[in-house]
């Protein structure tokens, strides 16, 4: 036999050993996959609820059912809210739609009606816009009674605020709280995630199909290794809906008995 045939024949022989092994390998590669999948992707090991877009996209519109949400919804919310004024006796002064959702939602547990209360609870779309609200709707207006919430960054802001409308000039969080504001640490979500506790607030993220995507955020270079609480933070105020579907879920999954300060306050006092 020639070399050439001697070659040709030794290649056959190991193309027909070798075969077999990859056409094997290539047909278990789906199951090598699912086995070695990161914890983040949704599947049996993970122990991640799985759910299929149409049945999350139904939760999401249950949950905001009454609520706007989209590219103008800050503006449309506060038109909404504002036009229930002329009838209102008292106002909850929010920064923004989720911060309103959390406070009705609140309320409605709590077993009040805000409507026949002819209470509003008004998101004015940020905190630099409060001095024109406390003017209009404070002693030099319409004097209604006043109460409202806002975040840490935003405690001067208000402050300023409220003494530019001639209703007090707090120095300190005592003297707001005084006058009828309030200040979240950090903000609200920061309240109800530790209220709630960072595990059953990932339970509630399972169950709404979203923990693989929570897992992604906590891989990231500049989250990984940061406290659970501020990447569960980091993660509810993301996505165009994501912060206002979880404002109420976790404004319903709070136990009224360890409601924030900041909330159990602005209640109590509205």
């Amino acid at each position: 036999m020639r070399d050439t045939d001697t070659q040709n024949h030794l290649l056959s022989r190991v193309w027909c050993a070798w075969l077999p092994c990859v056409t094997s390998a290539w047909y278990r590669w789906p199951e090598t996959l699912s086995r070695s999948r990161p914890l983040g992707m949704v599947s049996g090991t993970d122990r991640t609820t799985s759910m299929d877009i149409t049945r999350r996209r139904e939760l999401a519109s249950r949950l905001l059912d009454g609520y706007v949400h989209g590219p103008a919804a800050g503006t449309e919310a506060t038109a909404r809210a504002l036009a229930k004024m002329a009838a209102a006796q008292a106002v909850v002064l929010v920064e923004g739609i989720s911060d309103q959702i959390a406070v009705e939602t609140l309320a409605t547990r709590r077993g009040r009606d805000l409507g026949a209360e002819r209470m509003v609870v008004l998101p004015i779309g940020g905190a630099h816009a409060i001095t024109r609200y406390l003017t209009q709707f404070g002693p030099a207006g319409a004097g209604l009674r006043l109460a409202g919430l806002c975040d840490s960054g935003e405690e001067n802001v208000v402050r300023r605020g409220l003494a530019s409308a001639g209703i007090g000039s707090p120095g300190t969080r005592a003297d707001m709280e005084r006058l009828g504001f309030y200040v979240c640490v950090e903000d609200l979500e920061d309240e109800l995630i530790r209220a709630i506790g960072t595990a059953q607030v990932e339970a509630l993220i399972d169950s709404h199909g979203d923990l693989g995507s929570f897992r992604s955020l906590q891989r990231q270079s500049q989250w990984r290794g940061q406290p659970t609480g501020a990447q569960l933070r980091r993660f509810l105020g993301s996505g165009a809906t994501r912060k206002l579907r979880y404002a109420r879920l976790l404004a319903r999954s709070v136990d009224l008995d360890r409601l924030p300060h900041p909330l159990e306050a602005v209640l109590t006092c509205a």
